[in-house]
């Protein structure tokens, strides 16, 4: 199977069968030089797209009516030839070709009404895994490998998901497995089971014509839930396109969590402006840049999206754009290879609870925090190994159930620090904390919202003496018997309603209500607002001011020490077989200049960049990669100072140390 390329494309093909023409103007030997010159050396194509188009020879149905060559074949053999591997794409949850054919095997909503878009809308259906579809695509499946004599690079199985569905298939399995149709509850299990039965099924068929090939299950993100079924993944490819509805903080959340999986990753995004088959829509330079650089960071292949148009001719200045990218990655590669990513923090990830989707406002929230502060952090489930952290952080809504009580306590017992805000700590039903180390006993929600909370000196560095308002209601609670109160919770004169209402917005403090806003227990902190879910939609300094002075008071040694920007990212890792840390600078700005797209198009460096980190091996050497420029450095104490002079864009630091 051998290890996963640097600089691969995820050559899209979504092609309607009204269009004719189809390939006629696909050179094989421009096609393959065209991604050699822009440094790709792996790239996703199609067997089959979203409309059900197949673009191989078979006497399968849904070949593409208007194709008249081979086309995957020639993709194939022309970037073989050059040394580039083709991983093959095949659609599973959205085929319009079988749509329009079977809609008995489409998702069903309780109305009755389909899944995906409507009769008179353009876009896809969502067809159903518990159907006699999935045999088909099996079928498919099995006919492509015959095809190319059960040799492939690898198969990625795209939109691996499976909504609560009450089409005639569905009710009946429901019933068959002792569930009620009619709950919400027992409908998202039943399709939790369908779908992993599927990928244990495809798996097993896949192995049984090709032992080696790589193969994905993609839907979009990976999150706790891949867990049940990863074995049947040889490696990840995590979907993210900033620009196209994941936003620039989904990469790094999910990456922090999917790099303890055991398994190779990629970090995909994209070419295009937007999102997906925005043709004619060019990335800038820099966004891309900064995309591929952080996926190097964080331990990852990169993985740029493309979309070959009908006619089947590469776009050259889409290959101008990826080459500007790639060139500098292919000369990175030596110093992000085979890395551990170093962290001190752990962060709970909310996915980890019933119901709860990607990228809660609670994760944001302390990923920004954490990274604008440069500590060094993982995103964890409660499988993973909390040893490995100085600090677990439990952001807003982790409940406890018996599990995770139980490994907390010994964690906590055995010398580990926790920091826990708002229902974090309780039990699933919300109705008191069971971590008893948490130091407070619930008493209710807070009476008043928005209310007010006051530092003590502990947690007041940074910030105003007086109060800050809390947009969000928090939890009243009293500590326990040698429990610290670290800030106070104070009450406005009432709260705003059509009864009674002062000025424009939220009204003005009048007293200490008695309850802490924060409390410290030995090494367990707790705050009573959800914290981070607050930072992340209302963004006041404030209340991460008050976040990093309480984790300061667990943690006064940060691994690393910068004088660097808020607006800088930092990331170190380590590589064990070549002796040495690699510590990743990116300095680029995300912003908004439109309603609905976020991107990067001016690189401003910053200089002079002063460094501490904090290392158990003795430093050899600093110096900076790929350029080889020396840099002079100190040790003391366990932690090795150096100056970094310039910054533009990426930089990555090198710190060699004694075998």
């Amino acid at each position: 199977m051998g290890k996963l390329r640097f600089r691969q494309v995820h050559l899209d093909f979504h092609t309607s069968e009204q269009i004719r023409g189809i390939g006629d103007k696909f050179d094989p030997e421009e096609f393959a030089q065209t991604l050699k010159e822009a440094c790709v050396d792996s790239i996703t194509c199609f067997a089959r797209c979203h409309h059900g188009m197949i673009f191989y020879d078979t006497d399968f149905p849904g070949r593409h009516p208007y194709l008249n060559r081979n086309l995957l074949k020639e993709q194939i053999d022309a970037c073989r030839k050059v040394g580039i591997k083709v991983p093959i794409y095949i659609t599973v949850g959205l085929d319009e070709y079988i749509a329009k054919r079977h809609p008995e095997w489409l998702e069903r909503r309780p109305d009755g009404g389909p899944g995906g878009a409507g009769p008179l809308e353009a876009g896809w259906r969502k067809l159903c895994f518990n159907t006699p579809y999935i045999d088909y695509v099996e079928k498919q499946t099995i006919d492509l490998l015959k095809a190319f004599d059960c040799d492939v690079d690898g198969l990625f199985f795209d939109i691996i998901s499976q909504n609560p569905c009450c089409c005639n298939y569905c009710l009946d399995g429901m019933t068959e497995a002792g569930l009620d149709p009619a709950s919400l509850k027992d409908r998202t299990e039943f399709a939790r089971q369908v779908l992993n039965k599927f990928k244990k099924r495809m798996t097993e068929t896949v192995r049984k014509y090709d032992k080696d090939c790589t193969i994905f299950y993609n839907s979009g993100h990976v999150g706790p839930g891949i867990r049940e079924t990863l074995d049947t993944y040889s490696h990840l490819e995590l979907e993210s396109l900033p620009s196209g509805g994941w936003g620039y903080e989904h990469f790094p959340i999910t990456a922090r969590y999917a790099r303890n999986l055991g398994k190779e990753y990629l970090a995909m995004t994209g070419k295009f402006h937007k999102s997906w088959a925005d043709f004619g829509g060019f990335k800038n330079q820099a966004a891309l840049e900064y995309e591929c650089f952080t996926g190097l960071a964080l331990g990852a292949k990169c993985s740029i999206g493309d979309q070959l148009h009908p006619s089947g001719e590469i776009n050259k200045a889409t290959y101008q754009l990826i080459g500007s990218v790639f060139s500098q990655v292919e000369k990175k590669e030596p110093w992000c290879d085979d890395v551990e990513g170093i962290a001190e923090i752990g962060v709970i990830n909310p996915e980890i609870l019933p119901g709860v989707r990607q990228l809660h406002p609670a994760i944001k929230g302390v990923y920004r925090m954490l990274s604008e502060a440069h500590y060094q952090f993982d995103v964890l489930d409660d499988q993973m190994d909390f040893d490995r952290y100085k600090v677990i952080i439990l952001p807003d809504i982790i409940t406890l159930d018996a599990g995770l009580k139980e490994k907390l306590e010994k964690y906590i017992s055995s010398g580990g620090k926790v920091i826990l805000s708002y229902k974090s700590g309780m039990d699933a039903s919300e109705s008191g904390f069971v971590l008893k180390e948490t130091g407070v006993t619930y008493v209710s929600e807070a009476e008043y919202s928005p209310d007010y909370c006051v530092a003590g000196e502990k947690v007041g560095e940074g910030l105003l003496d007086t109060e800050y308002v809390m947009y969000e209601r928090g939890h009243w609670v009293e500590p326990r018997p040698g429990t610290e109160k670290l800030a106070s919770i104070y009450n406005p004169y009432f709260n705003r309603s059509y009864k009674h209402f002062c000025s424009h917005n939220q009204t003005p403090v009048e007293k200490d209500s008695g309850y802490p806003a924060i409390t410290k227990a030995d090494n367990v902190i707790y705050f009573s607002h959800p914290i981070f879910g607050m930072y992340s939609t209302h963004g006041m300094r404030a209340y991460k001011q008050l976040f990093l002075n309480a984790l300061k008071l667990l943690l006064p040694e940060k691994l690393v020490e910068t004088s660097a920007p808020t607006t800088a990212q930092i990331y170190l890792n380590r590589q064990p077989a070549d002796s040495r840390y690699v510590l990743h600078i990116l300095h680029y700005i995300p912003e908004r200049r439109s309603e609905i797209v976020d991107t990067i198009e001016d690189v401003i460096p910053i200089y002079d960049i002063s460094l501490k980190v904090r290392l158990p091996e003795k430093p050899v050497s600093v110096t900076l990669q790929p350029s080889g420029r020396k840099l002079e450095f100190s040790c003391e104490k366990g932690q090795v100072s150096f100056t970094v002079p310039k910054v533009h864009g990426h930089e990555m630091a090198v710190i060699d140390y004694d075998r």
